[in-house]
């Protein structure tokens, strides 16, 4: 939506059903003109994207060329197309528009992190965005709700918003998924039964993106078991390249930061170089061994090894499950806030010394981690939206030994769901602790 200085002139005239106005900018000799009237959305959802203000009830801008998308939700289909202007009315600061595609879009997760990316502050304040939201039938309710926040919140970034239960619709020419919406391990639930049944939801989210997002899409996978869910989306999608998909595994390095800082008596802010290694379970391996404070070796810093190998350990991969006994519910908003710093990581050149974790594709690792499964690794960026791994990071038994139980536990995820990647008949024979952190 083009952002034009108001002038002098400023008509209005009202008209029966609408209201027509014309503001005139001297400074850029454009005019822009609207017709708007409002109605009632209707009560059945069906799998189209629907779009609260029909291309019949707005006036094209006089000089500017005005589309209207099928796709989108109230205000936001009013576009305008801006390749006509003279280059000195377009400033630098204009950047493309990114297309961000979240699934899940009605649950509480999201409900944090979309007004996140709304506001500028994941992409950057001068990055134009459109968002566009997955949600089931039974929640579209709520979904078109989300959207009329996002709506009256009056974000200047936020340029388009589109709603929608088709995947094939939502992930349309997706720049980034962030892929949140899965089913929770309910009580006397196999863990078999949970990867099945979230598998066969990454398996069509995959198929998706593979037909209609970018080709470079950058993939975040949120819903759990979510390295195994990032494994059968990516393989579902076999023209997206393996390296672009990613299993959350950030919440969990800021729960392992928070802990050593608080042992420490620092702030979070002193300490780096963190790594998740493995699964986002309880079999996940917070690497205390390459930690830092204030540049230092965690080691030598918290010289309690025993506190290290049992507490520490511990405390971060039973975090979530705690949070559940005293909060009644998972956790949202810190979740929210760790797919932020995410995706920040990659957007952002990493500082220098410092890497993230992010759980990736291990074909071509440095460890002697097996290959074809997700692991949470330690990596840097350049800020390009890409990740190396990092190669100067050091094993002792203690971390090889976690290291090797989280990946069997993969590779027993793998076995369960091979009719979901293609890979033949499943076969399930889970260790009996497979757990997620917030499970009991």
């Amino acid at each position: 939506m083009a952002v034009a200085e108001l002038g002098h002139a400023y008509t209005t005239t009202d008209f029966s059903n609408s209201r027509f106005l014309t503001y005139v900018s001297s400074s850029t000799r454009l005019s822009y003109h609207r017709r708007l009237s409002y109605r009632n959305l209707p009560r059945t959802p069906t799998t189209a994207i629907r779009c609260s203000v029909t291309s019949d009830q707005i006036q094209a801008p006089v000089g500017i060329d005005s589309k209207q998308k099928p796709d989108c939700f109230g205000v936001f289909c009013l576009t305008y197309d801006l390749s006509d202007l003279k280059a000195e009315d377009q400033t630098k600061s204009w950047k493309k528009m990114i297309n961000v595609a979240v699934s899940g879009a009605a649950g509480m997760i999201s409900n944090h992190l979309l007004f996140k990316l709304a506001s500028g502050e994941v992409f950057g304040p001068d990055q134009p965005i459109a968002l566009k939201l997955l949600g089931s039938e039974r929640s579209f309710g709520a979904l078109e709700g989300v959207a009329m926040e996002l709506e009256d919140s009056l974000y200047p970034l936020l340029r388009e918003v589109s709603i929608g239960i088709d995947p094939y619709e939502v992930f349309e020419d997706a720049e980034w998924a962030l892929l949140i919406g899965a089913k929770p391990r309910g009580p006397g639930m196999e863990r078999a039964d949970l990867l099945d049944i979230n598998g066969q939801i990454y398996a069509e989210q995959g198929k998706a993106l593979n037909a209609v997002a970018s080709r470079n899409v950058k993939v975040m996978v949120v819903g759990n078991p979510c390295n195994t869910n990032a494994l059968i989306c990516m393989k579902n999608a076999p023209n997206i390249p393996a390296k672009n998909f990613h299993a959350l595994t950030r919440l969990d390095e800021n729960r392992a930061k928070c802990q050593l800082a608080l042992k420490a008596g620092v702030f979070y802010d002193k300490v780096s170089n963190v790594t998740i290694w493995g699964n986002h379970s309880t079999t996940q391996v917070p690497d205390f061994l390459n930690a830092k404070i204030h540049g230092i070796p965690v080691p030598e810093v918290i010289t309690d090894r025993k506190w290290l190998e049992e507490d520490f350990t511990k405390m971060v991969q039973t975090r979530g499950g705690v949070l559940i006994k005293k909060w009644g519910r998972s956790s949202a908003a810190s979740t929210a806030v760790s797919i932020v710093d995410a995706i920040r990581s990659l957007v952002t050149p990493t500082p220098e010394g410092d890497w993230f974790s992010t759980g990736v594709y291990t074909n071509g690792n440095p460890y002697g981690i097996a290959e074809d499964i997700v692991f949470s690794m330690p990596c840097r960026s350049k800020g390009d939206g890409d990740y190396e791994l990092v190669k100067d990071v050091i094993f002792d038994d203690y971390l090889r030994k976690r290291i090797k139980k989280s990946e069997d536990e993969l590779l027993a995820e793998k076995k369960c769901v091979a009719h979901l990647t293609g890979e033949g008949i499943a076969v399930c024979d889970l260790p009996e602790d497979t757990m997620l952190p917030g499970e009991m």
